[in-house]
């Protein structure tokens, strides 16, 4: 008889410890292998929204630019020798100015002749006081550029010049009053041929260079000066003269151009800038986006 001690039920299974180790190192062959081959894929879904977005900022900057260089005032735009600076006065409004040869004697006319009468009327559409700022403000007539130093509005501390600070403005009898009348000293005397005048509030640069330290950045300048000649970055990192504002970084190169066309009445502004994104190790050293920009500026004055 069998041991009633003995009691008999059925195999329990179970995996051993061997292998569970072997199930563990296939399931890490395994995900190794898939890591290896979804990694390009997502690294790569990393990189393009990197670069998405630097161009996003990149176009942002260029239109700012173009929409700027369309405003500047007219033969005013000029690009310093290194290429990396383009320079121009901002226009506010406009509008034409009486003349002595109008015939209207009862209203006083921009006069090119007498220093002394320094107050002049608007015909038509008086400018605004959100157009025109008193004290800040400049009134420039026929702007022909740095060629014709009679009329050229960088000029502004020169005896012949073409551009005179706005003291007042009278809505009332549409009158413009100037700090002075540098129109009467030109020699020879260079009026507008459509007897028009701008009104500009003042040079804007953009200048793409380093900061102290760091990657390059592409700037928008503002607020200081007009000087005869161009100054680079006149509103340096930290500087209180003038505004400053930041369009892009991770700026690799940038290269302003201008050429003016046959007859000088307009010009062609071409706009080259390179951008490094911080892309993936292997990406290699030069995955640079370039955008080139072209903008069609105005020069009849």
């Amino acid at each position: 008889m069998s041991d009633p001690a003995v009691m008999h039920g059925p195999a329990q299974g179970g995996f051993t410890l061997v292998e569970a180790v072997l199930v563990m190192v296939v399931i890490g062959i395994l995900g190794a292998s898939v890591a290896v081959f979804i990694r390009a894929p997502v690294q790569g879904y990393a990189d393009a929204v990197v670069r998405a977005e630097l161009l996003d900022v990149a176009d942002l900057a260029l239109r700012r630019m173009a929409r700027d260089l369309r405003l500047a005032l007219p033969n005013s735009v000029r690009v310093n020798a290194a290429q990396d600076s383009i320079e121009f006065l901002l226009t506010r409004t406009g509008g034409r100015y009486l003349d002595a040869a109008d015939g209207v004697d009862s209203r006083p006319v921009l006069d090119f002749l007498d220093p002394t009468k320094t107050s002049f009327t608007v015909v038509g559409a008086m400018p605004t006081s959100a157009q025109l700022e008193p004290g800040h403000d400049y009134l420039v007539v026929n702007n022909l550029g740095a060629d014709f130093p009679p009329a050229d509005a960088y000029a502004v501390s020169a005896s012949q010049r073409n551009i005179a600070l706005i003291d007042g403005v009278d809505n009332a009898t549409s009158t413009i009053t100037l700090h002075d009348n540098p129109f009467a000293v030109q020699v020879p005397p260079v009026p507008s041929a459509s007897r028009r005048f701008h009104v500009v509030s003042g040079p804007v640069s953009y200048y793409c260079g380093p900061e102290t330290s760091g990657p390059n950045l592409l700037t928008r300048q503002s607020g200081y000066p007009i000087s005869a000649s161009q100054q680079s970055n006149p509103v340096a990192a930290g500087s209180s003269s003038g505004q400053r504002a930041v369009l892009a970084g991770r700026v690799a190169s940038c290269k302003f151009e201008i050429s003016s066309l046959a007859t000088r009445r307009s010009a062609l502004v071409l706009i080259t800038i390179e951008l490094q994104p911080k892309m993936a190790a292997n990406a290699g050293p030069n995955a640079t986006l370039r955008l080139v920009h072209q903008v069609h500026v105005e020069n009849t004055p």
